[in-house]
């Protein structure tokens, strides 16, 4: 009964469920709307990926020397003796 799973005729029987459900006018929005979504999702997939190699790469990067406030001197102070 289950032989060949998903045949051609299934997929025919759900679009015309979906377009009775949802009506002719409203598929092309709904399919613009989820293509749409899958293309933020997959930018925001890469962009994660994207961040987790980033720590990796700069790992090797020596740490800026430290400075305190008192160090740091404006070019325009006055100077007092």
């Amino acid at each position: 009964m289950l032989r060949n799973g998903l045949e051609p005729w299934h997929l025919l029987v759900v679009a015309i469920v979906f377009i009775v459900l949802f009506g002719s006018k409203k598929l092309p929005d709904t399919a613009r709307s989820l293509g749409r979504s899958l293309r933020i999702l997959k930018s925001e997939a890469k962009a994660m990926k994207d961040e987790s190699a980033a720590p990796a790469a700069h790992a090797t990067v020596a740490p800026a020397a430290a400075t305190t406030d008192a160090a740091v001197v404006p070019a325009d102070a006055p100077v007092t003796p």
